[in-house]
């Protein structure tokens, strides 16, 4: 194919400025124009390069986009709270830290593991303590992953395994005490549901860091008799609270009357002193009492 000069760009362009402005054509109509142009000047460079340079410049450009291509298929990205478990042809080859990692898709393939620690709710289950007390009770637990692999290899969801043991021990542990440890000591309880699910779940790769019974709910019955209990016990320290109250006076009346009677005239001196507090105030009407020994004496006296 013979060789075309190519046309000048100026030139073009200038003709084309120089018909917008008589025609007034749209900005629309000139896009178009130029797109025509632009095809046509196009199609007179092509003839005059050379095969040879235009196959180099293809594969150079296929090179690179091949490359890319591969890049993105092939590299993983692991988190920071993040550990990459790595399987080559099906079996266990290594942890993979954070960062950018290589990961030949077909033969090897990576699961990610999040080892943030995580908050399970235990849903609420229905207990029965040792002393035949019904009652619904849930939990939070706090756990972690300290083996990626194991976490993957040992159980099929650590997740759901996790929560499902945490359920089963809950009841058990519940089961084995009465209602006032449950309500009284309920942190010695905690410690003891987190122990189990720790050494149970140790195998899995999985620390439990803390349980909490979160609630405690009981049926309305039951929380009547407990109230006319504590109302009872709240009875009987009242009235061993007076009793012993009474007991504290008399011991001290009794030794107020010994000293009053030990030493002359404080009996006197005592009535005077009541006498007086009374008459302080006019309202009052004081009320004395003679023995009949006295009023007898007296009469005596009158008949004489």
């Amino acid at each position: 194919m013979p060789n075309q000069d190519p046309p000048d760009l100026r030139q073009v362009f200038a003709e084309l400025k120089r018909q917008r402005s008589q025609n007034g054509k749209s900005q629309s109509t000139n896009g178009v124009v130029r797109t025509i142009i632009a095809f046509v000047i196009l199609i007179s460079f092509l003839p005059t390069l050379a095969m040879s340079d235009l196959s180099f410049l293809l594969s150079k450009f296929g090179l690179i986009i091949a490359a890319i291509v591969l890049l993105i298929v092939f590299i993983r990205q692991v988190n920071q709270y993040e550990r990459g478990v790595k399987f080559t042809l099906g079996k266990y080859s290594g942890m993979l830290q954070p960062g950018w990692r290589i990961v030949i898709p077909i033969f090897q393939s990576l699961t990610k593991v999040d080892i943030r620690v995580k908050a399970v709710d235990v849903p609420s289950q229905e207990a029965m303590t040792r002393d035949n007390v019904s009652a619904m009770i849930n939990a939070v637990i706090y756990y972690k992953v300290k083996d990626a692999s194991r976490a993957v290899i040992e159980v099929e969801d650590f997740r759901w395994a996790t929560a499902q043991l945490a359920q089963t021990t809950m009841r058990n542990v519940v089961g084995e005490a009465t209602l006032d440890e449950l309500l009284g000591k309920r942190d010695a309880i905690s410690k003891k549901i987190k122990e189990i699910v720790d050494k149970a779940t140790d195998p899995w790769g999985i620390e439990v860091i803390n349980v909490e019974l979160k609630d405690i709910v009981l049926n309305d019955e039951m929380k009547r008799v407990m109230g006319k209990e504590a109302e009872a016990e709240r009875e009987k320290r009242s009235v061993i609270i007076k009793a012993e109250g009474e007991v504290i006076a008399s011991t001290n009346l009794n030794k107020a009357a010994t000293m009053l009677a030990k030493a002359p005239g404080a009996l006197h001196l005592r009535t005077l002193q009541s006498v007086n507090d009374i008459s302080s105030d006019q309202s009052n009407t004081t009320v004395w009492m003679l023995p009949i020994e006295v009023l007898r004496a007296l009469e005596g006296i009158t008949k004489k």
